[in-house]
């Protein structure tokens, strides 16, 4: 047994996909996130799984799941999520803070909660699922961007803050990422929008490409951090410039 993980996000999609692979790892996995019956159906197929129920933007959730945790060896903060795709212009401020409040404030509220636990072994992770849009812009991505140049922001301060204490620090960011419910969730429910997204790209990446980055950095030696592993499809130069076959 490798040591206790927590996934946070992990009811669907990468934190699932990473809760699954962790375990294959060899790890004693802590699924946590806030739809309790899919984490208990994950939990139920997969050995060595606990489920956990888990608002990150919660300051009491956050502190019953710390509570329940003595010795940890990673922690992956992967909930998070995109609103919309309005310009600047036109965005609207609650859905800012909402994603800001998870994809921010919601790192920082894990990683403070467990940072003890991840001091009391031989040697701590912390992994943020970050993603390109943190290290870049386009047009209707304000808000994201915005949310995620903050997570980056975070990972690259925390790791300085650490630094000369045995806790690695890496954050993963991925581009095209084709999940059940990343871009359905951004586009308010629009399942013909969601999936023109996708369209024409013959090989997004799925949440096992990006739960397999992950697990490669958590599995190196522990005197090997992976700072920033920025992964995306082929077809996918950048944000804007993505390849689609003629349909």
């Amino acid at each position: 047994m490798r040591g206790v993980a927590v996934v946070t996000g992990a009811s669907s999609g990468i934190g699932a996909a990473t809760v699954r692979r962790l375990a294959a790892e060899g790890y004693e996995v802590i699924a946590a996130a806030r739809r309790r019956d899919r984490l208990d159906e994950l939990a139920a197929s997969v050995p060595g799984v606990r489920a956990m129920t888990l608002d990150v933007t919660s300051a009491s959730s956050v502190a019953g799941l710390a509570a329940s945790v003595d010795d940890l060896a990673v922690l992956v903060n992967n909930a998070g999520g995109a609103i919309g795709t309005e310009t600047i212009e036109h965005g609207d401020p609650a859905d800012w803070q909402a994603m800001y409040d998870t994809n921010v404030l919601g790192v920082l509220r894990v990683t403070q909660a467990l940072l003890p636990a991840l001091s009391r072994g031989s040697g701590g992770h912390v992994v943020v699922t970050g993603s390109i849009a943190g290290h870049l812009v386009y047009e209707g991505g304000g808000g994201y961007t915005a949310a995620k140049h903050g997570a980056a922001a975070l990972v690259e301060t925390l790791r300085l803050e650490l630094n000369g204490r045995p806790i690695r620090v890496t954050e993963i960011a991925p581009g095209m990422v084709r999940t059940e419910e990343f871009s359905l969730v951004r586009l308010r429910g629009d399942q013909a929008a969601a999936d023109k997204v996708y369209e024409g790209v013959e090989h997004p990446l799925t949440a096992e490409d990006v739960a397999d980055c992950i697990a490669f950095a958590v599995t190196r030696p522990a005197h090997v951090n992976i700072d920033l592993l920025v992964v995306k499809p082929i077809a996918q130069a950048a944000p804007h410039k993505v390849h689609r076959q003629k349909q």
